[in-house]
């Protein structure tokens, strides 16, 4: 549905993205993740048509973003950081002038304006004052005019910046239930949220693309080793080395106690499944066993183990080299 071909802007000397590529499949959810000023937005007002790109294109449901702007916009839904929303109209008209100016045919405009005040929880809102309502509902109307004229590409930048817990968690589900019936780009710095909604990942810094991949095989493609967790009852009883002569055993990380219990992780050999051996020999030396689970990468160690490596090459590139007959 989408196919990105090394997007790259320039502002004058600035290089704002740099060679960007990815593509998402139709009904697909895809987390578009980076720090801020990675270039999520600039990727995205590309993607819309808001702005050029200087080199490198996009094609949206099969329509070039530089031969035929017109189609992609029509097939899009933006919803940019801050709602374009118009705070002296209420919900109906604001959503009702939106479809008009989207070209939404004026025998399906009342059926239009119904299906996103449905979809967004609108209805005891319509014909308030927008700019009488919370943070949260004026992003509902943002949503709502996004989708007013229902496209097959939905691109939401930062849709819950701002928004208390339960407003995030609502926003969160309304998005993951359009999934399937939308494609869906969502801009975030907030790794949560990709977490809760979305089927892949796309991580930027600094302009550059690091990753392209499901949540799961990025966790395995920067695991190192297999973490277990493992809470005993009698913590000061417990002796390292009894763990680490258990084959594939490579390190034993004590954590804070708590009342008493001893807590600690283990670290095996990737691939290399210590689970039995190691409860075998937690009972045997008696030290009560009492919880053992493996660890699983977080989206945010992917993360930051992505976005850290990148940094540091592009820090080691940039180091003047050593003068003659100095070593480093």
């Amino acid at each position: 549905m989408i196919e990105v071909m090394h997007l790259g802007k320039r502002y004058g000397e600035v290089l704002a993205i740099d060679d960007v590529s990815f593509t998402v499949a139709k009904g697909e959810i895809l987390a578009f993740l980076g720090p801020n000023g990675a270039g999520k937005t600039t990727t995205m007002r590309i993607l819309t048509c808001f702005m050029p790109a200087t080199n490198g294109t996009a094609k949206v449901a099969g329509f070039d973003i530089f031969e035929a702007p017109m189609e992609v916009k029509r097939r899009i839904g933006y919803l940019p950081e801050n709602p374009p929303v118009y705070p002296e109209m209420t919900v109906s008209e604001y959503l009702q002038f939106v479809a008009k100016i989207k070209g939404v045919p004026h025998p399906k405009i009342r059926a239009a304006l119904a299906s996103a005040l449905e979809k967004c929880n609108l209805g005891d809102v319509s014909r308030r004052l927008i700019g009488n309502l919370s943070r949260g509902y004026r992003q509902r109307v943002g949503l709502a005019q996004a989708m007013i004229h229902n496209p097959d590409v939905l691109i939401l930048d930062e849709p819950t910046v701002g928004l208390d817990p339960k407003q995030i968690i609502e926003i969160r589900e309304l998005i993951k239930g359009l999934g399937g019936e939308h494609t869906i780009v969502l801009s975030t710095h907030i790794l949560p949220e990709a977490t809760a909604v979305c089927q892949k990942v796309v991580i930027i810094n600094q302009g550059r693309i690091v990753a392209v991949d499901s949540q799961d095989r990025l966790s395995a493609q920067v695991r190192k080793s297999e973490k277990i967790s493992v809470r005993v009852r009698r913590g000061e009883a417990v002796e390292p080395e009894k763990l680490l002569s258990i084959e594939g055993v490579q390190q034993i990380l004590p954590q804070p106690a708590v009342d008493g219990e001893g807590v600690f992780i283990v670290e095996a050999e990737l691939g290399r499944d210590v689970r039995e051996a190691l409860s075998k020999r937690v009972v045997e030396s008696g030290w009560g066993l009492l919880e053992m689970k493996p660890l699983a990468i977080s989206l945010e160690d992917v993360f930051l183990q992505l976005t850290t490596e990148e940094k540091g090459v592009e820090e080691a590139a940039a180091a003047p080299a050593p003068a003659e007959g100095v070593t480093a």
